[in-house]
């Protein structure tokens, strides 16, 4: 079992940026992938970006490549996701992911959740 903890949301303008974080219960040293998702009110929960902890690969969503950066830790117990040029689309909860199967287009596939962080973009 992983328990995921979200943090650093918040409430900004257009055109700014937020550093969200996730903390992981345990290393996730090992065949992992873990994600960063989104969901806003009435909308579908949409896959932003992803890295595998050990090969460190990564892959984000067309909506936020180039303005977002996901990244670990070296002890791989926190995950990030740096988001710049913030736009009023961005407005959602984010959640935490992680599981064996690094598909950002199939939600099912992650087997741990965060409960996720607010972030408000204003224009």
């Amino acid at each position: 079992q992983v328990q995921l903890v979200e943090s650093r949301g918040g409430s900004v303008q257009a055109g700014g940026s937020l550093t969200l974080s996730c903390a992981a219960s345990r290393s996730m040293y090992g065949n992992y992938c873990w994600a960063w998702f989104r969901q806003a009110p009435g909308k579908e929960r949409e896959g932003v970006a992803r890295i595998h902890s050990s090969r460190g690969d990564t892959a984000y969503a067309a909506s936020v490549k180039g303005r977002f950066t996901i990244s670990q830790d070296n002890a791989k117990r926190t995950l990030f996701l740096l988001m710049n040029d913030l736009k009023p689309e961005d407005t959602a909860l984010y959640l935490c992911a992680a599981g064996p199967w690094c598909g950002l287009d199939n939600p099912s596939s992650f087997d741990y959740w965060g409960r996720g962080t607010q972030v408000t973009v204003s224009s």
